[in-house]
């Protein structure tokens, strides 16, 4: 039973990560799904199960420890006195997470640089640093939930049978409090970071 469960599940992974042609068009989730236990996010059609307590707009940032590209631990609710934009998303080697990051990062030049940026994802902190030289972007904070998975746990955002995160943007006031939330229902689909960046403008 766990055998054909694990297959499944590397099967939809397979799927996530297959190739996406340059003339596809990517389409852009309007609406939310609740994060934590007793929640789904949905994978081609495919219902998964998230885990974990749940974020909520009008808290604080719940704590966890990831790590960075220096792989020291960073505790990812100390507010730093910037508005940021966490952007979450399962595996910056597929193509939906890659056009997702290249868009908080080139959509808006001008709030990209008054504000703070952070991708956090399951990759390695190896392999978030190569993504970024790679891709050539700057101004973002990479994040790894690899090591313990705290802040899939902490914020409900982890895709149980995967051990991914699902696809969502935080904003967060000066002061570390959640202020907009996106959980896309199906993770094959972008977020909203028109609505995400618009509720950081008018944080600032």
């Amino acid at each position: 039973m766990k055998i054909t469960a694990s297959i499944g599940a590397l099967a939809l992974l397979a799927g996530l990560a297959a190739p996406v042609l340059a003339d596809d068009n990517m389409t852009v989730a309007k609406g939310s799904v609740a994060p934590g236990d007793g929640h789904t996010v949905t994978l081609k059609g495919n219902s998964l199960p998230l885990a974990g307590s749940p974020v909520r707009v009008g808290e604080p940032l719940p704590a966890a420890t990831l790590v960075n590209g220096s792989m020291q631990p960073i505790n990812i609710a100390e507010a730093n006195g910037k508005v940021r934009i966490i952007n979450v998303v399962p595996s910056l080697d597929t193509p939906v997470c890659d056009a997702q990051t290249h868009e908080l990062v080139e959509k808006d030049p001008a709030l990209a640089q008054a504000i703070e940026l952070v991708t956090v994802s399951m990759d390695l902190p190896f392999a978030q640093q190569r993504w970024a030289r790679a891709a050539k972007v700057k101004g973002v904070t990479f994040l790894s939930d690899h090591r313990s998975g705290d802040f899939g746990m902490n914020n409900g955002l982890l895709i149980q049978p995967l051990r991914l995160l699902a696809r969502a943007v935080i904003v967060t006031d000066k002061d570390g409090v959640v202020r907009y939330l996106q959980v896309v229902p199906e993770v094959t689909e972008l977020p909203d970071m028109d609505a995400a960046m618009s509720a950081a403008k008018g944080l600032m």
